[in-house]
């Protein structure tokens, strides 16, 4: 072991190639006591190990690990990272630093705020504010928070003990982040007011304002309208600008959740889909999802400059003294709810200045004709059936029906039994390694698969056959006796 160990630094490249050649499975499964047991002496960390014992550590590790980079990994919201982005994040890693003061990330500092220049003129918002924060469940925090500040400045210095009832409106597909933001801000869960959504996700505009109105009458402040713009499951965008306009109709801060679906605003072709987006007093996007920034990577928008650093600034003067050497504007952290923060503007920087707008574009289009194409195929493939053919974002979901499963009478019973055969496809093409794809319920749907599309790994058309071969031949070996 090296006392400074870069000699196993400059290893490190060759071992992640290596453990994530296209010849690697995509999982090795195995369960969490059994795994533990495998890697019993690999977990303890009591001994030292040389460079070459501690080589065939991280190998085992990564052995068992799954790879995110392969194109059947369909598991999640996010997928393989972009190249440039992970030089990008390696680098920020490399130089360790830590993004609040100007004098400490110079550079890091304007990249950031160049960065989110550029995505607000993306999103129509000429002259607004951003943070980049650790993800959307803390974008949802800023939002709220922002909300309330705005609505009521007082609530910093007394609290909320002497302010009017307060609730939140969002969608019944939304995510679940703002359950969570709810009880840690001391709105309380119950104070959430959840809108009916369409048979494609969308929320009802009819209701959203019908629910507004109701809790007006009753004296409490709709304090925001928490719109979505891709859901988790079916990838749904609300109608923004039906939205945006009940929200200005009476006065309620309108955030738009687009952590999934903002990547539509890189084309020209598909930004449409956002229509109205402007109009957000706030948004979050998270282009570690579908675009494949490496974790984490994503900003927290906001139309209007000051609310931001009002809503958080603490102005510690041990880290933001107001009598430095230079112009003290550009010590942005104090915006932050954060006091240290990664450089994380620096990964999407390094993927922008090598693929430009067009790229990033083109990008965005090819995985829109990817889900197309996969929403095609399903519609057309026998024992295949789509939830939704109305595609928003690249979400493609779905059952698959086992031939025994025909010719019967689409009963209660006969759903109970599609509910169980979904996870148990799951199980084999884990465990065969030859897929790993999300399933989910929704209201009255049983278990569905979703197959969700991201920038990279690049799939081509064949790719996606594959995945749907592989599905239908583990469900054509299932049986009513293994469910």
């Amino acid at each position: 072991m090296e006392l400074n160990g870069h000699t196993f630094l400059d290893k490190v490249l060759g071992i992640v190639k290596e453990e994530t050649d296209h010849e690697t499975a995509l999982i090795q499964f195995k369960h969490p006591k059994e795994l533990e047991e495998i890697l019993r002496e690999n977990l303890d960390i009591s001994k030292k190990l040389n460079d070459q014992d501690l080589e065939k550590a991280v190998r085992k590790v990564l052995q068992y690990s799954v790879k995110t980079n392969k194109p059947t990994f369909r598991n999640q919201l996010y997928g393989g990272t972009d190249p440039y982005g992970l030089a990008g994040a390696w680098i920020a890693e490399a130089f360790n630093t830590s993004q609040y003061t100007f004098e400490v990330a110079p550079v890091f500092t304007l990249i950031e705020l160049k960065v989110l220049d550029h995505i607000l003129k993306l999103f129509g918002i000429s002259d607004g504010d951003g943070i980049f924060s650790p993800g959307g469940s803390i974008s949802m925090l800023y939002a709220l928070v922002a909300a309330a500040s705005k609505a009521f400045p007082e609530v910093k210095r007394i609290g909320m003990g002497g302010l009017p009832e307060m609730v939140i409106v969002t969608s019944e597909d939304s995510h679940y982040s703002i359950l969570k933001a709810a009880h840690w801000l001391g709105f309380g869960i119950e104070n959430v007011k959840v809108i009916k959504t369409n048979d494609h996700g969308q929320m009802s505009a009819t209701d959203l304002e019908n629910t507004l109105q109701q809790e007006l009458a009753l004296g409490r402040t709709p304090l925001m309208v928490n719109a979505t713009a891709g859901t988790t499951v079916l990838g749904a965008i609300d109608d923004l600008e039906n939205v945006a306009a009940i929200c200005e109709k009476y006065g309620v801060w309108m955030h738009v959740d687009a952590c999934w679906g903002g990547s539509l605003i890189l084309s020209k072709k598909y930004r449409s889909k956002l229509k109205g987006i402007n109009r957000a007093s706030s948004i979050s996007w998270n282009p570690h999802k579908m675009m494949g920034v490496p974790l984490q990577c994503s900003v927290f928008l906001l139309r209007e400059k000051g609310v931001l650093h009002e809503a958080n600034s603490a102005a510690a003067q041990y880290l933001f003294q107001q009598d430095k050497f230079y112009d003290v504007s550009y010590d942005t952290g104090d915006k932050s709810i954060q006091c240290g923060r990664k450089i994380d503007a620096f990964k999407l920087w390094m993927i922008w200045k090598a693929r430009g707008d067009i790229g990033l574009n083109h990008l965005t289009d090819h995985v829109m004709e990817i889900a197309e194409f996969c929403i095609q195929t399903v519609a057309h493939r026998s024992n295949f059936r789509l939830v939704t053919m109305h595609m928003q974002c690249p979400n493609v979901c779905f059952w698959y029906i086992p031939t025994f499963m025909n010719n019967k009478m689409e009963n209660e019973e006969w759903w109970n039994t599609t509910h169980k055969i979904t996870p148990k496809i799951k199980e084999q093409l884990t465990l065969r390694s030859q897929a790993m794809v999300a399933y989910s319920p929704l209201r009255e749907r049983k278990n569905f698969f979703r197959l969700a599309f991201t920038f990279h790994p690049v799939l081509e058309k064949s790719h996606v056959l594959d995945i749907l071969q592989a599905i239908e031949e583990c469900g054509e070996g299932i049986t009513l006796p293994v469910l």
